[in-house]
């Protein structure tokens, strides 16, 4: 089976069920009205009716291809190299902290549109941009390294 509905319908259906799910555990009334937990089973509750009708939708009528709709190309390098920077970020990101990890990160997704140099170039301004805004004005803690940087 290679209709692509099929499986965006079951992705979304069991994460809106994961949601609905977690939503039980929270208060659905508070002393003032709707508590937390209002929202969150109503709309989950609907997107899942809706998935539902969805997938016996796609099971009768639409079909699209898997392969129609995946890149090829450069379009594939893209998103490998956007995934592998992502990971890249992610495990370097403890023992290196924001600052150098940000700048690779940048560097490994911008070097696919500029030249080398205006790639890293960007990526430090950008990251240090990030970096004081996060640090200074809102007060936010980003991770750093042994340097403080």
């Amino acid at each position: 089976m290679r209709n692509l509905n099929i499986y965006i319908a079951l992705l979304l259906l069991l994460i809106s069920g994961i949601i609905f799910w977690q939503s039980l555990l929270i208060p659905y009334y508070s002393p003032y009205g709707p508590g937390p937990g209002f929202l969150p089973r109503w709309t989950s509750g609907i997107i899942i009716i809706l998935l539902i009708v969805y997938l016996i939708q796609s099971i009768r009528i639409d079909f699209i291809s898997i392969s129609e709709v995946m890149p090829k190309g450069e379009g594939l390098v893209n998103i490998l190299v956007t995934l592998g920077a992502i990971i890249v970020f992610m495990i370097i990101i403890p023992y290196v902290g924001f600052n150098v990890s940000s700048v690779i990160m940048l560097t490994l997704l911008f070097s696919r549109g500029f030249k080398w140099y205006k790639a890293i170039g960007i990526s430090v301004v950008v990251t240090f941009i990030v970096f004081f805004i996060f640090g200074s004005l809102l007060g936010v803690p980003l991770p750093v390294n042994e340097y403080g940087w």
